[in-house]
């Protein structure tokens, strides 16, 4: 990965509490699992930004290797990488989301 890219990746995810790197954006979600994401989000009430990774080919695929994770969406809280859409899911049906966010929020 472009050192420019891994920078750029580093300053979102490191400026934001709650970071999803997704196709689309909180407003217009264009796949289902980005949608998950900002659905799930949105019931708990949380701040969050995202990221369009359609807009900008270099992230899309910077933001794969950057987690060595293959897939879209991608979600990072207070700089750590939590996951994606599946993961996610089973978080916030366990109670687990609820409460990783909130310290996330509180520190």
């Amino acid at each position: 990965m472009d050192a420019a890219v891994k920078d750029r990746i580093d300053q979102m995810v490191q400026s934001n509490a709650i970071m999803v790197f997704m196709k689309g954006n909180k407003l217009m979600p264009q796949c289902g699992f980005s949608n998950n994401v900002v659905q799930i989000l949105n019931v708990l009430g949380v701040p969050f930004e995202t990221f369009d990774v359609l807009a900008d080919p270099d992230i899309r695929q910077g933001i794969k290797e950057y987690s060595n994770w293959p897939t879209i969406p991608q979600v990072y809280v207070n700089g750590e990488f939590l996951g994606g859409s599946d993961i996610l899911i089973e978080m916030y049906q366990a109670g687990q989301l609820q409460e990783v966010v909130e310290v996330a929020l509180a520190s």
